[in-house]
C-alpha cells in the first residue's frame, strides 16, 4: 500500500486464495482502492467507473489465461473521471478516522 500511495498513478496486483480477504486488508488504507476481479470486463469497469489501483485476484478461482487477460486489461485501462470522480470522494476513507 505504501508504494502505491507514494507514486501517484501507480497500481498494484494483490493475490490470495479467494482475493476475499486481501481485498478487505487492503481497503483498509486510506486511498487504496483494492477491486477484487475475476475477468476482464470487471476489471475494466474497476479502472474506468473506480479508479481501482490495486487488482485482486483469487489464486484457486481464476486460471492462467483469464487471470493474464484480466492483469492486462486491468493495467491497460484508465479511468473516466467525470461524474465517476464524485464517487471516488465519497467513498475516500477520511485518513484521521483510519484504524492501523
Amino acid at each position: 500500500a505504501a508504494k502505491i500511495l507514494a507514486e501517484p498513478g501507480s497500481k498494484g496486483l494483490l493475490t490470495c486464495g479467494s482475493g476475499i480477504g486481501i481485498s478487505i486488508a487492503a481497503n483498509r488504507h486510506a486511498g487504496i482502492r483494492a477491486a477484487l476481479c475475476h475477468n476482464s470486463l470487471e476489471a475494466s469497469l474497476a479502472r474506468q467507473h473506480n479508479d481501482a489501483n490495486v487488482l485482486v485476484m483469487g489464486g484457486r478461482l481464476i486460471g492462467e489465461a483469464l487471470a493474464v487477460d484480466t492483469l492486462e486489461k486491468f493495467f491497460s485501462t484508465s479511468f473516466e473521471g467525470g461524474r465517476h470522480q464524485i464517487r471516488i470522494e465519497k467513498i475516500e476513507i477520511n485518513p484521521e478516522r483510519q484504524k492501523n
